[in-house]
């Protein structure tokens, strides 16, 4: 558990980053385009082997009639891919930042200045008038709390997935 809190503390800028990357992509969604699909159906090659039956090849019928179908279908893939993809990214950001602001004393603000922030050990040791070996002590008393409201998040969806 200790290595997925790590984990979100050391990626927490980048996640938030490709979380505003996701919103803009949502938000400007156009998907392919018909000339895009009509391209990638004509230039598609057939697997396996082929036996020509006649003269007059049936691509390009077979191409108008179905291309609008799968260009929908890939689109509405494509922007459901990325709502999940930006759904999961938000849950996941939004349970660490409150999770940071219920811990106890000192520790909501002094992970959101590490995490969130990005101040390095020196300029909290700096702010926080501690030395490295207390900002280590603080992180991992932390990590330790974090861990205990993680399972306590983990065991309600557990529970309300069971039920």
């Amino acid at each position: 558990m200790s290595e997925r809190i790590e984990k979100i503390m050391q990626e927490y800028q980048q996640m938030v980053m490709e979380r505003t990357c996701l919103e803009n992509q949502i938000l400007n969604f156009k998907g392919i385009t018909e000339t895009e699909m009509i391209d990638s159906m004509y230039f598609s090659h057939p697997e396996g082997e082929r036996v020509q039956t006649s003269g007059v090849s049936e691509k390009t019928a077979t191409i108008a009639m179905t291309y609008r179908n799968k260009m929908e279908r890939i689109n509405l893939d494509w922007r459901e891919h990325l709502e999940k993809k930006h759904s999961m990214l938000a849950e996941e950001l939004i349970f660490f930042e409150t999770a940071v602001l219920s811990l106890s004393g000192i520790l909501p603000d002094f992970i959101s200045d590490m995490v969130i922030e990005g101040l390095t050990w020196d300029d909290l040791a700096d702010k926080y008038h501690v030395s490295r070996t207390m900002v280590a002590k603080y992180r991992k008393k932390a990590i330790r709390e974090l861990q205990i409201l993680y399972a306590i998040h983990d065991k309600e969806i557990a529970e309300y997935i069971l039920s």
